[in-house]
Order: C-alpha cells, then sequence, then structure tokens
C-alpha cells in the first residue's frame, strides 16, 4: 500500500538539500545530497527526522541525484552503488522508526530524479536531452531495479522535464512490483520542455504502475492550474510539492525575494482535490509544520500502514 490509500490528505517533507544546507553541509558538488549517503549518512537521517517531527507523513531518499555514471566518477562500482541506494531507504526508514508519535504511520518514498539531474548543470529544467525514449529508459532501470530492491512505499520519479521522459520512466517502472508518483517540474501550464499539461498527465493515466501524478519543484502559483490540468485526464490522486517561491539569483549565488509557500496555500491545494501535499527547494521543517496545522490533514493512525 501507498501514502494515497489513506483516507485523508497526507503532508510530504520539504526540501531535504534545503534542511542538510541549514545543518552546515556544502551541496554543490554534483553529486548534491547523494553525496552525503557516503559521507554523512547521520546527518540524512536528522534531516528525515526534522521534517518526521513537523508532522510530515512521507520522507524522499536522498536518491534524487544519485546515479552509477556520477558514482563511478567517484571510484565505487555498481555493487557499492547499489548499496548506497539501499543506504537511502534504509535510512528514511531509521528516522521514521526514531521520530516521535507513536501510532502515526509514515512512509518512505526512494526519489528517482531525471537524467539532467544527473548531468548536474540544470538539464533537468529544460529537458530535450538529444536521447531517446529507449535510451532514457535503459539508462534509468538499473537503478529503479536497484530502489525496487530496497523496498520503498513507492518510488518517486520526480522533478521530471519533458513527456519524452515521463513516457521512458513509466515504461522503465512496468512489472517492479512497487507503485511510483510521477510529477514534472512545470513553468505555468507546460512542462519545462513546453508540452501542455494535459499531454503530460496523459502518460501516466492509464499506467497500473504509476499510482499517482502531480508536480513539484515548480512555482506555488503554478500548482492550482496543474491540478485542474491533472483531473482533467485521470481520476488517479494527485501529489503536489512546489518550491517556496523564492527567486534564484545564479550570478550572486543567492536566494531573494520572499516565500509564497503557506498553509492557506496548501489548504486550497487540498481542497482543489490534492491527496498529499508537501514542498520542495527551499522549504524547510518550519514550513511542513505550518502545513500539518491544517485540519489535522496527517491525522491517519488507523488508515495507513506503517513504514517504521
Amino acid at each position: 500500500m501507498t501514502p494515497f490509500d489513506a483516507s485523508a490528505p497526507l503532508v510530504c517533507d520539504g526540501g531535504l538539500a534545503t534542511e542538510l544546507e541549514a545543518r552546515g553541509h556544502d551541496l554543490t558538488d554534483a553529486l548534491w545530497s547523494a553525496r552525503l549517503l557516503l559521507d554523512a549518512p547521520g546527518e540524512i537521517v536528522a534531516a528525515h527526522r526534522a521534517f518526521f517531527e513537523a508532522g510530515a507523513a512521507v520522507a524522499t531518499t536522498a536518491s534524487y541525484q544519485a546515479s552509477l555514471d556520477g558514482f563511478a566518477r567517484r571510484g565505487l562500482g555498481r555493487a557499492e552503488f547499489a548499496a548506497l541506494l539501499h543506504r537511502s531507504v534504509t535510512l528514511a526508514r531509521q528516522a521514521a522508526a526514531e521520530a516521535p508519535g507513536e501510532g502515526r504511520h509514515r512512509f518512505v518514498a526512494a526519489s528517482v530524479g531525471p537524467y539532467g539531474a544527473a548531468l548536474a548543470d540544470g538539464a533537468e529544467y529544460r529537458g530535450r536531452y538529444g536521447l531517446t525514449a529507449r535510451q532514457l529508459r535503459d539508462w534509468h532501470r538499473p537503478r529503479l531495479d536497484i530502489l525496487a530492491e530496497a523496498a520503498p512505499d513507492v518510488l518517486a520519479l520526480e522533478t521530471v522535464p519533458d513527456v519524452d521522459e515521463a513516457e521512458a520512466l513509466v515504461d522503465a517502472v512496468a512489472g517492479l512490483g512497487v507503485p511510483a508518483w510521477l510529477t514534472y517540474s512545470i513553468a505555468g501550464e507546460h512542462t519545462r520542455a513546453g508540452q501542455p499539461l494535459t499531454e503530460a498527465f496523459a502518460v501516466a493515466a492509464d499506467s497500473p504502475d504509476v499510482v499517482a501524478i502531480g508536480v513539484n519543484c515548480c512555482a506555488p502559483d503554478d500548482v492550482s492550474g496543474a491540478l485542474a490540468h491533472a483531473a482533467a485526464v485521470t481520476d488517479k490522486p494527485l501529489i503536489v510539492y512546489p518550491n517556496s517561491g523564492e527567486n534564484w539569483d545564479a550570478a550572486r549565488r543567492r536566494w531573494w525575494g520572499p516565500s509564497l509557500f503557506t498553509p492557506e496555500r496548501a489548504r486550497r491545494w487540498f481542497a482543489e482535490g490534492a491527496s498529499v501535499v508537501g514542498g520542495c527547494c527551499r522549504v524547510s521543517p518550519a514550513d511542513i509544520a505550518g502545513l500539518a496545522d491544517i485540519a489535522d490533514v496527517n491525522d491517519t493512525a488507523d488508515t495507513a500502514p506503517g513504514a517504521g
């Protein structure tokens, strides 16, 4: 069973990298937060635990930017890479077990970032890599196999920038035996690669392996429109976890502007049909605590299976 089987809406975690940076870690490395699977696994547990303590019911693992290619450049072979991916799930399970809240059920979503994330050059916000759907499927499938072996509650196919990669991912998760969600990174009413959202969401509408669809790593202002487009093409549960809404100044390497991520907006997203709401970049445990406070949306102790 998955978070989407709960009878009440659930709160997901926020930006894992944001929390790790707040704890003093430099994540400018090409492996981003995945580096800490090797260097500081205890810090990943602490970050997950902070979100669980804030009221999240779902943790997304530190595997978003983990790839066989990336770890190979660090001198690690396939067996070592597989062990680190398994560790990402184990660490989230550990945090779920350690966080207070007897009777509260928690879930682990194994993060599967797009091909562009492994390039570490911002390509996940553009898509259109010049690869065929078959090539993308063949690239994704090995780590999906490994993560499925680790038995998370769900595979989080996230920050997907275009329809071609979504089709490859839907194909790649077929037959793995672990359900998946599919979330796009969007700009307005289109994917980052420019395709209409109705076309994008329709990719997974008939897939028995993809149990929920939605958006992540986008502006809060874009969420309501995305929910409407998703509901128009599927009756699958919907999940949204946008960024804070602050702006990144690449030249000065700093964030600016106010956060637009508020409990009031989250309340509206739930009302508009979202089953799970959380946050992505720049969304902290304090922000997640604000979500968890609204209408006791995380009170599902008697309706969902536990993750730890």
